[in-house]
C-alpha cells in the first residue's frame, strides 16, 4: 500500500505526533509499468465508484496521422525514447511522452496508458 498522507517527520527531523490513524482516502495505488506484449488489463475501482482500466501490456496503438487526418491501429515494435526515465527505454516501458516505433513510423504517446487502458499516439514527421 502507498500512503499519500502527511509525513510523520518535520523538515527539522523532529516527529509530528499523530492525531488520528491513516484513512482509506489517503491510500494510493500501485504504479503500473505498461510494456509491449500481449494485451493484459486489470479493472480497478477507485474513489467515487469509478473504474480505472490498468494497462500492463499491449502490442497495438491508435496512431493519428495529421497529414491524412486518420487514426490507424498500428503494431508497436518497441520504445525508441522515453523522457520520463532513461531506464524505461531498456525495459520497454511506455508512458505519456514516450516515442514508440510502430509499423507506420515513429509516434509520440499522447495519453497515460497505465490509467486509461489504451495507447494513443500521434505520428511524427520524418526529418529529411
Amino acid at each position: 500500500m502507498i500512503f499519500q498522507g502527511r509525513s510523520r517527520r518535520k523538515s527539522t527531523g523532529g516527529l509530528y505526533r499523530p492525531h488520528r490513524k491513516k484513512r482509506k482516502y489517503e491510500l494510493g495505488g500501485e504504479q503500473v509499468m505498461t510494456t509491449v506484449g500481449d494485451r493484459k488489463v486489470k479493472k480497478d475501482r477507485i474513489r467515487g465508484g469509478i473504474y480505472k482500466i490498468r494497462l500492463f501490456a499491449d502490442k497495438y496503438a491508435n496512431v493519428y496521422d495529421p497529414e491524412q487526418k486518420k487514426v490507424v491501429r498500428a503494431e508497436i515494435k518497441g520504445v525508441a525514447e522515453n523522457p520520463a526515465n532513461v531506464h524505461y527505454v531498456r525495459h520497454g516501458v511506455i508512458t505519456k511522452g514516450a516515442i514508440i516505433t510502430t509499423s507506420i513510423g515513429k509516434a509520440k504517446v499522447t495519453n497515460r496508458p497505465s490509467q486509461e487502458g489504451i495507447i494513443n499516439a500521434i505520428l511524427l514527421k520524418e526529418k529529411q
